[in-house]
């Protein structure tokens, strides 16, 4: 099957970097799937939704200068995001409500630890 931009196409994982993971497509050529398009959700570490040999189906979304670029979560839009701390909920699945109270909770949490660390580097409450 030749490697034209759109098809879907499956290949195998064999490198991964900080900024996204080498796949070779069965033409024998490799292409990059960015950090970017790797899943729905916010990726800070691709080896949390990657391994190396992982077989992965991908789109080809651009080809140019003999460098290929790949795409796994437009290959797979409604596949749910892998991750090895467990299942978790994808964020758009939840009710603005929850998503709201979630982040006033995280926003409190992340006030109080910055208060309570500024606090210490005066020497207490008030103190200057």
């Amino acid at each position: 099957m030749s490697i034209d931009v759109g098809n879907i196409v499956e290949g195998k994982v064999t490198g991964i970097t900080n900024f996204g993971a080498f796949v070779e497509l069965s033409n024998g050529k490799t292409g990059l799937v960015h950090i970017s398009e790797v899943a729905d959700a916010y990726v800070k570490d691709i080896k949390d939704f990657l391994n190396e040999n992982d077989v992965v189906k991908v789109k080809v979304i651009n080809m140019s200068e003999g460098k290929i670029g790949l795409s796994i979560k437009q290959a797979n839009p409604t596949a749910p995001s892998r991750d090895r701390r467990g299942p978790r909920r994808r964020p758009h699945s939840m009710d603005f409500e929850e998503r709201l109270s979630r982040f006033l909770k995280d926003s409190d949490e992340r006030q109080t630890a910055l208060k309570k660390s500024q606090d210490s580097k005066r020497g207490g409450r008030g103190a200057r």
